[in-house]
């Protein structure tokens, strides 16, 4: 395929000025929303066929997601594209000064398999929302939702504004020597380096979703029922396999032995069994091998077992763990569920800072300072406080890493800016202007010049 040749059209077409248009990106918008419900069931089938999700947990955290975004952008896009009066300075006066939305360009998405669908579409919208063209490239991992996706978008979408490109790491690689205006990518950190080496090379801007280590802190002041009930199953929602999920636990040594019954509690209430319809198959051979590894069978409190051929593996609890163990080595992205301990607050809040800045990180506590410093003294992308994940539901925060977990967000009008430029526009008037900037320089002006800048 000539990826060049795409890239060319979607530029002329860019270029056109068409997708400028509100009532265009309207129109697209109200199509796609369209064509994802007229082929909702064909959806439910390839991602089954990846990775065993249902269809509510399909709906759910999958199409539901990319049917707001839809929905928001209809609303607001409007208000969204509108120039932005600012403040005018005294020495531009008599102006005004605006800010002008434009769309950068020529977009990349590449998405990610965990969430085929939320993380290759939702990213795709925002592009097309803020008036640019997009070649979305999902991941070959989950091959039967990338197919899903290739064809309801190809067979009713123009090429030159938007196209979805199949294939796996070949196919990405070349695409990345192409320039583009913004590339967006979610995965992993070491693949987001490659990205991010292969944009700086055309000077493209990036946002790179990556993941990390998710820390959650249970102390002693911590409701066990809510905490235990909200991280058993943000943890083994779609079988660990998500980036913001509780990676490990960090709890208060006096109050461990029942924290851990009230997890299992749980686990054993939410019956995760392998032909479950609420617990997913790990994706492929690869990475179940790998989840398998970082079991160790002498730390493991509860679960352990494990089915090779339906790639199912038990919600597991690794307890006694420290930081030099397998497990606490790299992002689980697995039903594994390591369980270390801290003396006080403020050394649990230090092991944290100690590591990698995490895509997500989570407190339960009902003490305001424990909040408080929670918030203040550890740096992540975002996360909950007597909660799990649910961050991401509320478009009006900004979803994104720091650090090593990534750069750049979007969700609602983030998801907007980032695919935005801001112009910056200051239009003055023609008369009553004062001579102070123009030659020849004297003391009175500089006198002058002092007092006004």
């Amino acid at each position: 395929m000539d990826f060049q040749n795409i890239l060319k059209e979607q530029r002329e077409f860019f270029n056109s000025q068409k997708t400028k248009n509100l009532s265009f990106r309207k129109m697209y918008l109200e199509k796609l929303r369209d064509v994802i419900l007229k082929n909702e069931e064909l959806l439910y089938e390839a991602i089954s066929k990846d990775f065993g999700k249902s269809k509510f947990e399909t709906y759910a955290v999958e199409i539901s997601f990319v049917l707001k975004d839809i929905d928001y952008f209809l609303k607001n896009l409007k208000s969204l594209s509108r120039p932005k009066r600012v403040g005018t300075n005294i020495a531009n006066q008599f102006g005004s000064s605006k800010i002008h939305p434009e769309p950068l360009g020529c977009t990349l998405v590449i998405g990610a398999w965990n969430y085929p669908y939320q993380l290759s579409l939702s990213p795709m919208v925002a592009a097309l929302a803020a008036g640019n063209t997009c070649i979305l490239k999902p991941s070959e991992i989950a091959e039967n939702t990338m197919k899903a996706m290739s064809k309801i978008i190809n067979e009713n979408f123009p090429k030159e504004y938007l196209y979805v490109i199949e294939g796996g790491i070949e196919e990405t690689t070349e695409i990345l020597k192409l320039k583009f205006d913004k590339i967006f990518f979610t995965g992993s950190t070491k693949v987001g380096k490659i990205v991010y080496e292969a944009a700086a090379k055309n000077l493209t801007p990036v946002i790179l979703e990556l993941g990390g280590k998710s820390p959650v802190i249970v102390t002693s002041e911590a409701n066990f029922e809510v905490a235990s009930k909200r991280i058993v199953w943000g943890k083994f929602l779609n079988s660990g396999q998500t980036c913001v999920a509780p990676d490990y636990i960090l709890v208060d040594e006096k109050v461990k032995d029942s924290f851990l019954d009230s997890l299992k509690s749980y686990i054993q209430k939410f019956n995760y069994q392998p032909d479950s319809e609420h617990y997913t198959r790990i994706i492929n051979d690869r990475n179940f091998d790998r989840l398998i590894n970082l079991i160790d069978q002498d730390k493991v409190f509860f679960g352990g077992k494990y089915d090779v051929a339906k790639r199912f593996i038990e919600p597991t609890i690794m307890n006694n763990v420290t930081w030099d163990d397998a497990v606490m080595q790299e992002e689980i992205f697995g039903p594994i569920l390591p369980v270390l301990t801290f003396k006080n607050f403020n050394e649990a809040l230090l092991q944290i800072g100690a590591h990698e800045k995490p895509l997500s990180a989570y407190l339960f506590t009902n003490d305001s300072e424990e909040k408080e410093n929670f918030i203040s003294k550890i740096s992540f992308g975002g996360g909950c406080i007597n909660d799990v994940a649910m961050h991401l539901s509320n478009d009006s925060l900004p979803f994104g890493g720091v650090g090593n977990s990534g750069m750049g967000n979007y969700h609602g009008k983030f998801g907007f800016e980032a695919f935005s430029h801001q112009k910056s526009i200051l239009d003055r008037a023609t008369w009553g202007e004062p001579d102070l900037k123009y030659p020849p320089y004297t003391e009175k002006k500089l006198n002058w010049i002092k007092k006004l800048l």
